[in-house]
């Protein structure tokens, strides 16, 4: 892939999906249709609550929970006060529930976040936290289907386990053909070159400890 692609700086390698606003390469578009097809006819909405998402505003997001302007969590999805971490803290914290910009896989156009609108209780707003889809939660049915079924269409959930990292994410599903190759080829020397001349918060700690980061919250093991 065009290493811009990959970071999430160029867009030419998607294509919009039947919902409005979000887009995935043409062949993860098709393995997600004949999944959300195959879900229907089980009673399921598959529907996507996050697509492909830019450099751009990946760093919105990141920087956001940086300042404290976006909510930051804890591991126990509970409000933290970012002013009162210290950089490193902040930086550790955000990267539990948020990638790095220029290493989101929502970047690459095979990754893509999921619920079932008709399970949502009425005045429900989702989330995207992992009681929403555990046992007594809203999206439990969808996560069970999608447990026997996503790898027929070549899906699976990259952030299935806690490993001291990136927090449980039931909702984020990959189409492993394309992106099995684009975590192969995501490196800290490609992400150091993109964050160094970006504006985003925590620069120095990042680059310092980039190495670090890219084995505890991005390569994939």
């Amino acid at each position: 892939m065009d290493p811009l692609c990959l970071v999430g700086l160029k867009d030419n390698h998607l294509v919009p999906l039947a919902e409005p606003g979000h887009r995935l390469q043409a062949e993860a578009k098709q393995a997600f249709m004949a999944m959300q097809a195959a879900a229907a006819l089980d009673g399921f909405q598959l529907m996507p609550a996050s697509s492909f998402r830019s450099f751009e505003r990946q760093l919105a997001i990141w920087n956001g929970k940086f300042d404290g302007t976006r909510p930051l969590l804890d591991a126990h999805s509970l409000p933290l006060n970012s002013q009162e971490l210290s950089e490193a803290e902040r930086v550790n914290a955000i990267l539990r529930w948020s990638a790095l910009p220029g290493t989101s896989r929502h970047h690459w156009g095979t990754d893509i976040d999921i619920y079932d609108p008709s399970l949502l209780p009425p005045g429900a707003n989702l989330k995207l936290e992992p009681w929403e889809y555990e046992k007594e939660g809203y999206f439990y049915p969808l996560s069970q289907w999608l447990a026997n079924n996503m790898a027929r269409f070549d899906f699976y959930l990259p952030f299935a386990q806690p490993n001291g990292g990136v927090a449980v994410e039931p909702w984020h599903l990959s189409y492993r053909p394309l992106s099995a190759p684009c975590a192969a080829q995501l490196s800290p020397q490609l992400i150091a070159q993109v964050l160094k001349e970006q504006q985003i918060d925590g620069k120095t700690h990042i680059l310092n400890q980039l190495d670090r980061i890219f084995v505890h919250y991005i390569k994939e093991d």
